[in-house]
């Protein structure tokens, strides 16, 4: 049997999925979106579920690539069952969508959950009424405490049901329907759909547009407005019936600190400063441990093996790329995923975006776009996963072209590195300061000439709780295996190539023919532009590459401080790495890959010979 998880964001419903399924899930993305489904599978009484967990949505009708899922899903591929996870202490909000489900006509279940927050803000919710009303069983659950869960399957299998339950939509909606149904053999459903635009049957689509141009000339407001309208009214007066009143609450509320300008900036920008010193101190030293004893016991015996040329040669490479991989996923991104599944599960992320909403407005997104910048920091290839998830195709590319100019933790190391150990720690806030002004530059261009409409954020503030430790384990777990099962192999092919192109002399053939442009236009060291090549399999690589090439780790001593600065900056602008080509490829599409990479190239070069130019 196969059952669907199906509710708002944030009202507990992937906890609840988690909690019924263990550890069996599988992430994966619907056939022909980039949203991702989790499915698990459980077995109760010697009869076996699958269960798939879908995005959260307020509403089916809408036309973001969520919605578009779980109505395609409910269509063409509908479960033997639904359950419908409701927010007890927003009820109103979260039965526009439930009543919009019974009109699938699937088996439902209805789960009351965080009926233990309603209880704290004095709420009470007659169950009994709600289930006479609906027609359909409920029951109550606090998932956060695991109250009620093992009551879900069993109440499921046992009781759940259709419902002769509809909306008492309007005079006109209601006669548009049978007209639809009568002269073209549709269904309830169908009908209601193509009066909103949506629906597989374009002659359907037709016939409705028609009806629909006449009730609005006739009554002046749209079909898709009328059916919201009476959506809204009859869960408001479901609401009213189920509803006890509520007590005001005069406890102190964190939201009037987090959510204000003052001082919740000052607060916002100490959270993200803490995480990235976090990440930055914590995982370096895990990287340090991880590389020496790599290098030690798995490099310098390899090494000494004695083998062909060309085998040490893709063999040495091969062991490069292993020990980069595990140098990014452990000690900078999973770190970075522990922290920002603590502050997801405490519900701050929903006060950040808030805040910073508007600001991001200026660069064509919305402040839900803070979270994957911020993610970028510690690794672009996280940050470009999350905002694959973002609503419309112009944000995805947007958000794509700034966060792959986002100084990653390996950049990081080119910068402090580099810069700051020759030049100057002034020299090397610089840098970040050029970086930020380019990305607030490119923003601003890309907002301006990308078409499609520019969409604000309907937020629902997630109460504030503490995190489950095993949950936010388990969550950044989950989310660092999709890097090293995707990031990984092609990290690993694509070092082995690059051992293979330095073996038969192509890097050296490669230094030759550009040295004009790396000489001539930006002023470095003709094998510098071999140490920006390899820096396409790993940022850091090319500091290391560079060392190698120079002859000597203290590079003040072989190249002036200018020439030092240039080649950090092209470095920290140049083409993102490979395991971030290879993500934006996957979840962005070859056409905005290809975009993102010649900008970044192009920027970088440019930059570079403005400062050779203005520097003699």
């Amino acid at each position: 049997m196969r059952c669907a998880l199906i509710g708002n964001p944030s009202v507990g419903k992937s906890l609840i999925f988690n909690q019924l399924t263990g550890l069996g899930v599988e992430v994966s993305n619907y056939p022909g979106t980039t949203v991702e489904l989790m499915s698990g599978t459980l077995c109760f009484e010697r009869t076996a579920l699958s269960i798939v967990d879908l995005p959260g949505i307020y509403s089916i009708d809408g036309g973001s690539a969520e919605e578009e899922l779980v109505r395609t899903h409910l269509l063409t591929d509908p479960p033997d069952m639904l359950v419908v996870v409701l927010d007890a202490t927003r009820m109103e909000r979260n039965l526009y969508l439930l009543l919009q489900v019974i009109e699938y006509a699937i088996p439902t279940l209805v789960v009351l959950n965080m009926i233990d927050e309603a209880a704290a803000q004095g709420i009470v919710i007659d169950r009994q009424r709600l289930s006479s009303l609906l027609g359909l069983p409920v029951i109550e659950t606090a998932a956060s405490l695991g109250k009620n869960i093992g009551e879900i399957i069993p109440t499921l299998l046992s009781e759940g049901r259709t419902t002769t339950f509809s909306v008492p939509y309007a005079p006109q909606i209601q006669a548009a329907v049978r007209s639809l149904e009568r002269f073209y053999g549709a269904e309830r459903l169908p009908a209601l759909q193509a009066l909103q635009g949506i629906g597989a049957s374009a002659e359907l689509i037709e016939g409705a547009r028609t009806i629909a141009a006449e009730i609005e000339a006739r009554d002046h407001i749209t079909p898709q407005q009328i059916i919201a309208a009476n959506r809204h009214l009859a869960a408001r007066q479901i609401a009213g019936e189920v509803v006890g009143s509520q007590e005001p609450d005069r406890r102190f509320s964190a939201d009037r600190l987090l959510t204000r300008l003052m001082p919740g900036i000052p607060i916002l920008l100490a959270v993200l400063l803490s995480m990235l010193f976090i990440v930055f101190t914590l995982g370096s030293f895990l990287e340090e441990a991880i590389v020496e004893t790599f290098t030690l016991y798995v490099i310098d015996p390899f090494m000494a093996l004695g083998l062909p040329p060309l085998a040490e040669s893709l063999g040495q490479a091969a062991l490069l790329a292993i020990v980069a991989g595990l140098g990014i996923a452990f000690p900078f991104v999973l770190i970075f995923y522990i922290l920002l599944s603590i502050v997801e599960d405490t519900g701050y992320l929903t006060r950040a975006a808030f805040l910073a909403d508007r600001a991001m407005h200026g660069l064509g997104l919305h402040g839900g776009a803070i979270i994957p910048m911020v993610m970028a920091f510690g690794c672009n290839v996280p940050a470009v996963m999350a905002a694959s998830q973002m609503r419309t195709g112009r944000e995805r590319t947007i958000a794509a072209f700034l966060i792959t100019m986002v100084p990653c933790s390996a950049r990081t190391v080119i910068i402090t590195g580099i810069v700051a150990a020759f030049v100057g720690i002034w020299a090397a806030l610089s840098i970040y300061a050029i970086v930020l002004v380019l990305i607030l530059i490119t923003g601003l261009l890309l907002a301006r000439h990308i078409p499609g409409g520019q969409y604000g954020m309907i937020l629902e503030m997630a109460p504030l709780r503490r995190p489950d430790p095993v949950l936010v384990l388990k969550k950044s777990w989950t989310r660092i295996g999709e890097f090293l099962f995707i990031a990984m192999p092609l990290l690993l092919v694509g070092s082995v190539i690059l051992g293979a192109l330095d073996y038969y002399g192509v890097t050296d053939a490669f230094a030759a023919m550009v040295a004009p442009i790396s000489e001539g236009v930006l002023g470095l060291p003709s094998y510098a532009a071999t140490a920006l090549l390899f820096g396409i399999l790993r940022k850091e690589m090319a500091f290391e590459t560079l060392a190698v090439l120079a002859g000597t780790a203290d590079l003040g001593a072989v190249m002036t401080g200018i020439q030092l600065y240039t080649f950090a900056v092209i470095s920290v602008l140049f083409v993102p790495c490979i395991s971030t080509i290879a993500v934006l490829w996957r979840q962005m599409g070859a056409r905005v890959t290809i975009a993102v990479s010649a900008y970044t190239i192009m920027l970088g070069f440019l930059i570079g010979a403005l400062i050779h130019l203005i520097a003699g």
